[in-house]
């Protein structure tokens, strides 16, 4: 009988290190933003591409050059087992703190529209914040996972990491990029509140941090008029408020069904960033309300799946896997959501992409790695509750 159980458990551990498991909806969601993404890209951006640069096709080919990359990162953070990942933290942390100085440093980092966000090398250009962002994150799941008596039992303990996510704020507020680093502090902020940490802590916490935001946001003139803008943006329709008043315009012309792709009017020199930030105001406008109502649907499903992967994480024991699993899908949704927000006026303007949809190689391979590391969590996450059997995968699925 011994002999039976020991030839049973070795013949299923020996499967358990050749099986892969895939979630396939994860991959669905993702393909579908990915194409709908490109689609859109294509449309919004093909007469600025052709009058600045003379080839119509000039962002997408660079888009799809990211997605490769992107795509590349993903399959080699699955490769990555969770377990080194959150043993290298405390090493990634100290890299996301010498990549953010360095952006700051004249003659490294890269000034483009008032902001030193970027670093050039080798002829690409990459938006350090975007990068940075996942290495405190994982950090940040590392410390929770590890400390979450500490978390629950004390305010120290959810004063030191906060104070960690406050001063990589500030280093992006350096730059500045007041929008990533409000993301960051957020999303932070959610996975310590996942781990475990008090409510009582966490109101006073939330209280705090939303004043200080605000005087942030009232003490820097150009945020001020940014805001000033946001909440009347037709006051000056052809100052402050061009930007959104545009985008409002294409949104309304948009209506239930659009005017259809390739149609929009106001890609055509008229909404700024038309292509990036305001890409959604070009979808509405092309594909209407259907469209946005799509494009939201997407969304919510995918954030949505990000969770149920870190419940199932969670329920196996997998702490450090829960938290950075649903780590992923606050991001996303608060990203995305924001994204919208502005588009639609109900947010002042912030310099957020929508993720895996807008223009932007730096954002779109480190959210395309990002998901490799959330298939990596499935994968591991089913090894430990049910084993490796294709039954099972597809069950789970």
């Amino acid at each position: 009988m011994s002999a039976q159980r020991t030839a049973m458990s070795f013949a299923r551990s020996s499967v358990r290190g050749r099986a892969v498991f895939v979630d396939p909806v994860t991959l669905a969601l993702v393909l579908a933003i990915l194409l709908f993404g490109l689609i859109m890209l294509t449309s919004a951006s093909i007469s600025i591409a052709g009058r600045d640069t003379g080839n119509p096709f000039y962002f997408i080919e660079r888009q799809l050059i990211a997605v490769l990359i992107g795509v590349a990162g993903g399959i080699a953070a699955f490769c990555l087992k969770c377990e080194r990942l959150e043993r290298l933290s405390p090493a990634l942390l100290v890299m996301a703190t010498l990549l953010l100085l360095a952006v700051l440093v004249p003659g490294l980092g890269e000034r483009v529209n008032g902001g030193r966000r970027w670093l050039h090398l080798a002829g690409f250009s990459f938006q350090i914040s975007d990068l940075a962002r996942i290495l405190v994150l994982i950090y940040v799941a590392s410390y929770a996972a590890r400390r979450q008596d500490e978390l629950a039992d004390s305010f120290g303990g959810l004063a030191k990491p906060l104070g960690m996510l406050a001063l990589f704020a500030a280093l992006m507020l350096g730059e500045p990029n007041f929008g990533g680093a409000l993301v960051l502090f957020a999303t932070g902020f959610g996975m310590l509140f996942l781990a475990g940490a008090r409510p009582r802590h966490v109101v006073a916490i939330t209280l705090l941090a939303t004043l200080a935001f605000t005087v942030l946001a009232i003490t820097s003139p150009y945020r001020l008029r940014r805001l000033t803008g946001f909440l009347d943006p037709w006051a000056q329709p052809y100052g402050s408020g061009f930007q959104l008043t545009q985008s409002l315009i294409a949104i309304g012309r948009g209506k239930l069904f659009g005017v259809g792709l390739g149609n929009s009017v106001q890609k055509l020199f008229y909404l700024p960033e038309a292509y990036t930030d305001f890409l959604f105001a070009v979808l509405c406008e092309e594909l209407g309300l259907a469209g946005a109502l799509l494009t939201i649907a997407l969304f919510v499903a995918l954030i949505w799946r990000s969770f149920q992967i870190a419940a199932r994480a969670g329920r196996a024991g997998l702490v450090f896997h829960q938290l950075l699993a649903a780590g992923f899908g606050l991001w996303l949704g608060m990203q995305a959501f924001i994204n919208i927000g502005v588009n639609m006026g109900v947010l002042p303007t912030k310099g957020l992409p929508l993720p895996m949809m807008s223009y932007g190689r730096s954002n779109m391979i480190t959210t395309l790695v990002w998901v490799g590391i959330v298939l990596r969590i499935h994968h591991e996450t089913l090894i430990e509750t049910r084993g490796a059997t294709p039954a099972n995968s597809q069950s789970a699925a």
